[in-house]
């Protein structure tokens, strides 16, 4: 079986024995957006290119049974008769202040959708107010959510699912299980293609793309999911963690903290000015969130240079060093977004070596992530998993500020492919276990009263 990942940086396409849950081989593609006349666009044409000889590479491996794919949230396609109307529409392009003065008016409250109002376009509904508005939404139009123009794209069958429209999409109304007031409004539910489960095979490969692979046309095409909450699935097959309260931290250039919790939620209870906001699990569940670009704050405390984060000498030694000279980062390097959207990101004190700058910048990234743990009521389990779940200084200092949880990793490389894989093998468990995280031995417990309280007075 293959999980086609389209990451907003990394599109990453696996080969997996179905049966046992065995990842057989993978490849990546480095994603890119484009310019066009009006607003910055997704590439949907640069990811079809690669994905037709990755696929028959594949294919010469063996016989593949299906696909399924993943993609990342606010991203949807308008369909016209049998074609791409024209590229999606990247949720970093800008949007005018008067566009936005003007979305803001239509939206419903936060405790109608659990969508935050956010920067850009990272919330759908402010892409399709600009489409209306630059009247590029014709009559008979169809839309199709990030994940299901590739199903799509390789079956011909049209669908949409909820894990996408729930992803502070302003689209859904998630204590209804139904589109929002503001997209029943507008005539945007109508469009939408019709709800399919993720885990239902829509139909099969295309004659066209069997022949243009050679994998066959009795492949299976499943609908797709949001990548962040396959993510979600996969950690749900550990014995662990079962159906039972956790939290899975996925790490990448968002740090998105998804609470799977056992009890009822109310969207009210979650701070809606602190980028936290409610996903919608594959079964249409209430899921809390919150979310900070973490991996592009790092980047930029790094210059560039993030090899350097994951070397193991930045453990206890350096954060200790860190504590005692009272060196601080405070948020955020990335306005607009994170439990502290209005902060300016600044430094406190200066660090003396490169040990010392760097263990401060991962003992930032476990502060910031503490506290959009806090805000979802995350408890009793806390699972790392993505690429910063390997940087050790990163995760003993999260555990070290969260004494009272079991912190673990996720040490599965490709936990949102497992996760999508788990959507059609519900049986399987992953087939390496969580690594319970030892608490870093420095003592944060008055560092972080003193780091929270500054955030506060620099966000204010």
């Amino acid at each position: 079986m293959v999980v086609l990942d389209v990451g907003k940086s990394l599109v990453k396409l696996t080969l997996w024995d179905e049966e046992t849950g065995t990842l057989i081989r993978r490849r990546t593609l480095p994603n890119r957006s484009v310019e066009t006349k009006r607003y910055r666009a997704l590439d949907p044409a640069h990811i079809e290119s690669w994905l037709e000889p990755t696929l028959r590479e594949f294919g010469a491996l063996g016989p593949i049974s299906a696909v399924i794919p993943v993609c990342h949230g606010a991203a949807a396609t308008v369909i016209r008769g049998d074609d791409l109307a024209y590229p999606p529409v990247d949720y970093e392009s800008r949007v005018s202040p008067e566009a936005r003065a003007r979305y803001e008016i239509e939206r419903d409250p936060f405790w109608v959708t659990g969508s935050p109002s956010l920067p850009g376009g990272l919330n759908l509904g402010v892409q399709l107010h600009q489409l209306d508005s630059w009247q590029l939404l014709e009559e008979g139009d169809q839309l199709l959510p990030w994940p299901q123009y590739w199903s799509w794209l390789l079956s011909s069958e049209r669908s949409s699912e909820v894990s996408s429209l729930g992803c502070h999409t302003d689209l859904w109304a998630p204590s209804l299980a139904t589109y929002s007031p503001m997209a029943r409004r507008h005539g945007w539910s109508e469009r939408f293609a019709p709800l399919r489960k993720a885990s239902e095979a829509v139909g099969v490969l295309t004659d066209d793309w069997a022949a243009r692979t050679g994998i066959g046309s009795r492949v299976r095409v499943y609908c797709g999911v949001h990548d962040s909450n396959a993510a979600l699935h996969g950690v749900r097959g550990f014995p662990e963690i079962g159906g039972g309260e956790a939290t899975v931290l996925s790490t990448g250039t968002w740090f998105v903290a998804m609470r799977s919790t056992p009890d009822a939620f109310q969207i009210s209870t979650l701070p809606e000015d602190r980028d936290c906001l409610v996903n919608v699990d594959v079964d249409g569940r209430l899921v809390p969130s919150s979310r900070f670009m973490g991996g592009k704050e790092i980047e930029r405390l790094c210059s560039g240079d993030c090899e350097q984060f994951f070397e193991p000498k930045y453990l206890d030694p350096a954060l200790n060093q860190v504590v005692d000279a009272g060196i601080m980062v405070l948020p955020t390097f990335v306005s607009g977004v994170g439990p502290y959207p209005r902060g300016r990101g600044q430094w406190i004190g200066t660090p003396g070596t490169d040990a010392v700058r760097v263990a401060a910048i991962a003992l930032y990234a476990a502060l910031v992530a503490d506290m959009s743990l806090d805000l979802i009521g995350a408890c009793e389990r806390i699972v790392v998993e993505g690429r910063f779940a390997h940087h050790p200084a990163f995760v003993s200092a999260l555990a070290a500020l969260r004494p009272n949880d079991r912190v673990y990793i996720n040490n599965a490389d490709q936990g949102v492919a497992f996760g999508a894989l788990r959507l059609v093998r519900p049986h399987l468990v992953p087939l390496t276990p969580l690594t319970e995280v030892e608490p870093a031995q420095a003592d944060l417990a008055g560092y972080r009263e003193r780091w929270r309280r500054l955030a506060a007075e620099n966000a204010a």
